[in-house]
């Protein structure tokens, strides 16, 4: 055995180790696009670096109770992934002006190592403190939704994507690679020169639909957001939508070619994800976006319904006992929390709460029988308004005040209400929404970010591996 393969079994073997003695605890976060996952993870950091100090987590009971005595950051075990930017993110959050985190694109990870007292009584008596080294796993919602694929073959994917093209707004934004792959007959010889400018226009029209319609569930995922194999020929494929296949096709012609790609895509992307990220994760919050697919009316936010049930489906549930822990880990906390609570006035935060449980609550359901702990909460990692009152025609109503993201206006407005539950046609009808972007708040360096509700998010997160 090489000094390589030795080095991957002890990291293994530490990892067994630690799991089995809840002293190591893989966290992932993730979140559709622009739901904040940078400035959540940046924002969890930066309230556990001064957990041990001065930080406002009334609610999470370890730093409530002084028994968290700080966290550092430490190097990471897995040497092939990319760390993740904090360094960077508070320097743009510190700017003049301040200007949110830039978004990450790809997987990414930073590991702490919390230092803290047990509450336990036999964990007491072992030893007077204990560390819990909390690694942190950034990854893009979207590569999720590409775990169905799995279970599909190239036709049964082709077929789904031909029922996307009966909503006459993403049948539209189609034209270009419709019209292009009418041109290539399934049986003609595969050639790249044709194939590669079939996908670029699919891979298009997937971004078309993100940003003027509001999709959310897009695939393949990796298509949006490629990362190192931008340019794959894994990555140039399309659903087949056109006329009747004839039998007898093979990886020579076009539609046998795209198909030995999707099921590469498959393989070696969709599977691999799952292998050699997802199912070691322990714990796993999602974060939801609702506010913007409320403003882009009832098409998104119904794509938005489906993206989140299909995220639920993807989890692999089970408890997490020391044995199954140890050598079978599985996630068996999962906490759905709608972002940007901080752009509605405090009276509407249970009102968003209660929206997103209602979005997730057929995989609730699901989540329970199988035995994980499931919450939805509603959080903003970096809180960017201040609330209050103002007088309206004498009488006060509640206000946020803040500054706008497109140009920087301070603004003092009460932004509306969220619906507590699904809207019906009807109310999109006689109601719209326009809930705007806040600039990221002033700060200074040496105070911890300002939040809501973040302490309630490590509270269910991590409040049982600090007993």
């Amino acid at each position: 055995m090489n000094k390589t393969a030795i080095r991957q079994w002890r990291n293994k073997a530490e990892s067994w180790v630690q799991r089995g003695l809840d002293k190591r605890l893989r966290l992932a976060v993730t979140g559709l696009s622009r739901s904040g996952k940078t400035a959540f993870i940046t924002s969890l950091v930066n309230q556990l670096e001064h957990a041990g100090l001065d930080a406002r987590l009334p609610h999470w009971l370890p730093a409530a109770e002084r028994r968290v005595l700080g966290s550092r950051r430490v190097p990471g075990r897995h040497h092939h992934v990319p760390a993740f930017g904090y360094e960077a993110a508070l320097s743009q959050l510190a700017a003049t002006p301040p200007a949110w985190p830039e978004p990450t694109r790809g997987i990414s990870e930073i590991t702490l190592a919390i230092r803290y007292c047990p509450k336990n009584r036999l964990k007491r008596r072992l030893q007077d403190t204990a560390t819990l080294y909390l690694e942190l796993v950034d990854y893009p919602g979207e590569w999720l939704l590409d775990l169905p694929l799995l279970s599909m073959s190239y036709a049964e994917w082709s077929a789904q994507q031909r029922g996307l093209l009966q909503t006459p707004a993403l049948a539209r934004l189609a034209h270009r690679w419709l019209s292009a792959g009418e041109a290539i007959a399934p049986d003609s010889p595969a050639d790249d020169n044709r194939l590669a400018p079939l996908a670029a226009a699919y891979t298009q029209w997937l971004h078309d639909i993100k940003r003027e319609c509001g999709a959310y569930l897009v695939q393949p995922g990796r298509f949006i957001l490629p990362g190192e194999y931008q340019g794959a020929p894994m990555l140039q494929f399309v659903p087949w939508v056109w006329d009747e296949v004839p039998a007898g096709l093979n990886e020579q012609h076009h539609y046998g070619m795209m198909e030995t790609r999707f099921e590469h895509y498959k393989k070696h992307l969709v599977a691999g994800f799952y292998r050699d990220h997802f199912a070691g994760f322990d714990r796993q919050i999602v974060l939801v976006d609702c506010l913007s697919a409320l403003n882009r009316g009832p098409g998104s936010f119904a794509d938005l319904g489906r993206a989140v049930n299909a995220i639920v489906q993807s989890f692999d549930y089970g408890k997490s006992n020391w044995w199954r822990r140890l050598f079978a880990p599985r996630i068996d906390k999962l906490l759905f929390a709608a972002t940007k609570a901080d752009h509605l006035t405090p009276d509407q935060h249970g009102r968003l709460a209660h929206l997103l449980d209602t979005l997730v609550r057929g995989g609730q359901r699901h989540a329970r029988l199988s035995g994980i702990d499931i919450e939805t909460l509603a959080l903003a990692s970096i809180k960017a308004t201040t609330s209050g009152e103002v007088s309206h025609q004498g009488e006060s109503i509640p206000a946020l005040q803040g500054r706008r993201l497109d140009n920087g206006e301070p603004v003092t407005l009460y932004p509306g209400e969220v619906p507590e539950r699904l809207p019906d046609a009807a109310f999109w009808q006689r109601q719209g929404f326009d809930f705007i972007d806040f600039a990221p708040p002033g700060w200074q360096p040496e105070q911890p970010l300002p939040h809501v509700r973040l302490d309630r998010a490590l509270a269910f997160l991590l409040g049982d591996k600090l007993a």
